[in-house]
């Protein structure tokens, strides 16, 4: 029986009990009221009808707990229909559970049945595999067998046939040593001959220079020494033709061998054409946008001139502005921001920071993407990375026009093909002419020549002493001592003096020409000036009346150097002056 079967019975009892006690209370106070005489007093009528309601309450109590009663009987009956319902569906479950498990039995009785057979055809496929396996193995040993045997043969072949050689070598050492025994016999007859042959032969070379001493009144030792000392001049004489015919044909065929090595290394290097800028222009949609680079009182463009270091120039120039700065990374990452900027839209002082932070990182990123990638072109490894930044901001360096770090590679290139051509150090000398303006990343932060700069660079961060030398050598600020030096040099003439590689406005370059004949146009006793190769050199015709031999070369060293003083241009300009004597007869 359930816990509220129990409490509803209890609950039963209880008002039972109750109303009973009611009925008994109720029933001796009818008794009584009947037993007693019919009082007239008012009082007694009260208590009467008091006790009369207190009956009706007590009967409508007991009705209502017999109501209760009934109700409480309905409800243990629906209880107890609900535990017969309970107890017949787990009746109904237990069936059921007995059921799926008879139905679980007969199916793994099934599977294991099915487990058995399908273990004893895969054992029974095994066999046959295992005994085909075997066959097999059988077969490859037994043909195994056949062909050691048959190599067995092929070797006791071989050992018979080297055992019949060795036997022939033998005999043909044997009869070869007969041979020398013989031959040694003869020679030691011959030796002895000889030696008596000797002894004669000084007899008679003493013989003969006792008579010739006789004859001529000296002594040998006499004789000797005026023999070695004539047979010396003459060495000497010789000597010096020789080294001169040697020096001479030195001097010619190491000229020819130069131009064709610096040909060669020319030809072999295809670089680009120069196509760099020293101006940053950024092209503006539109004029409007100008107004709000500038900002309400010119706001935006001195926070934008205080964040990145670059003077912004806005003129009557339509739809752009140019970037000014000394410092090429600078003006590039200013570039890169004000670009940004016009293209997001928004320029205000704070935005501006934002955005110069974002393209400071991106250019960074840049610089030390393309040091990579030049070393990678030079096949330079195991180089400092403070270095590989240094040389990573050379990507927004010019020199002339030309790309530095452009040139760098260059450079490293010629020189390493002049390298291979006189078989010296490859690597070496192409290390010494990639880093030989590494200078010209701190030119503008630092004081003093970028050769200068750049060798206490590479010292600084472990380069050898032949790369410092290299460096700080190339302009001839220090005297070449190396041939790595002079190699470098070379290299760089080449990369920067070769058509194309450096850019000059064109009123510039005529101007330098112009500039160049009116120097040499100047000068006393010149006749005619030509400049010729794009300026790199110069001809002076000179009245051969009005000056000689010497004052040609004094005339050559003037303008040369009023060339240097003046004048501001690439590589080397030569200066060659003609002068032409012409003597005139007529034959009559």
């Amino acid at each position: 029986m359930r816990g509220f079967d129990v409490v509803l019975l209890v609950v039963v009892l209880i008002l039972t009990v109750v109303v009973v006690g009611a009925v008994v209370f109720g029933v001796r106070t009818l008794r009584r009221i009947s037993l007693a005489p019919a009082p007239e007093d008012p009082a007694f009528i009260a208590e009467k009808d008091r006790q009369e309601q207190s009956l009706a309450a007590l009967r409508s109590a007991a009705d209502e707990a017999n109501s209760t009663i009934d109700v409480a009987k309905s409800a243990a009956a629906a209880a107890r229909a609900e535990a017969a319902a309970a107890k017949a569906e787990a009746k109904a479950a237990r069936a059921e559970a007995r059921r799926v498990l008879d139905d679980a039995r007969a199916e793994a009785d099934t599977v294991l049945e099915r487990a058995h057979r399908q273990a004893e055809a895969d054992a029974e496929q095994l066999r046959t595999a295992a005994r085909r396996s075997g066959e097999r193995e059988v077969a490859v040993l037994a043909a195994t067998t056949r062909e050691q045997a048959a190599e067995v043969e092929r070797r006791a072949a071989r050992m018979d046939e080297r055992e019949r050689l060795h036997t022939e070598e033998v005999e043909r050492l044997a009869e070869r040593e007969r041979q020398l025994t013989a031959a040694s016999a003869a020679l030691a007859a011959r030796e002895a001959a000889l030696v008596e042959r000797e002894q004669a032969l000084a007899e008679v070379e003493e013989q003969r220079r006792r008579e010739l001493e006789r004859v001529a009144g000296l002594t040998a030792e006499v004789a000797r020494t005026e023999l070695v000392e004539s047979i010396e001049g003459q060495a000497k004489r010789e000597a010096a033709l020789l080294v001169r015919d040697i020096e001479a044909d030195a001097r010619s065929t190491a000229e020819q061998r130069a131009r064709h090595i610096v040909v060669d290394a020319i030809q072999r290097v295809a670089s680009e054409q120069t196509a760099e800028s020293v101006v940053s222009v950024l092209h503006l949609p539109g004029d409007e946008m100008k107004g709000r680079i500038i900002g309400r009182e010119g706001r935006n463009i001195r926070a934008f001139e205080s964040v990145t270091g670059v003077n912004l120039i806005i003129d009557d120039t339509p739809e752009a502005v140019l970037l000014s700065c000394f410092d090429p990374v600078r003006r590039e990452v200013g570039r890169l921001t004000l670009e940004k900027l016009v293209l997001d839209g928004r320029i205000h002082p704070h935005r501006i920071e934002e955005v110069y932070d974002l393209a400071r990182h991106e250019v960074e990123e840049l610089c030390h993407r393309a040091a990579e990638d030049a070393l990678v072109e030079v096949g330079i490894t195991e180089i400092h990375p403070e270095l590989v930044t240094l040389l990573g901001r050379l990507r927004y360096r010019t020199s002339y026009g030309q790309n530095v770090l452009k040139h760098l590679v260059e450079t490293a290139h010629i020189a390493g093909i002049m390298a291979a051509e006189l078989r010296l150090d490859v690597p070496t000398i192409k290390r010494c002419a990639f880093l030989h303006d590494i200078g010209k990343a701190l030119t503008h932060e630092v004081e003093g020549s970028h050769a200068i700069i750049g060798a206490d660079l590479a010292r600084k961060y472990g380069e050898s002493e032949d790369v410092v030398h290299a460096i700080e050598a190339h302009h001839n600020e220090v005297p070449p001592q190396t041939i790595e030096a002079v190699l470098t040099q070379a290299s760089d003439a080449c990369s920067g003096g070769r058509p194309g590689a450096r850019r000059e406005s064109l009123e510039a370059y005529v101007k330098r020409l112009e500039r160049i004949e009116e120097i040499a146009a100047g000068k006393l006793g010149v006749e005619k000036v030509f400049a010729m190769q794009a300026g790199r050199e110069i001809r002076v015709m000179v009245k051969p009346e009005d000056v000689d031999d010497i004052g040609a070369a004094v005339l050559a060293r003037d303008v040369a150097k009023q060339i240097e003083e003046e004048l501001t241009y690439p590589g080397q300009i030569r200066v060659t002056v003609v002068r032409e004597s012409r003597v005139t007869e007529i034959a009559r």
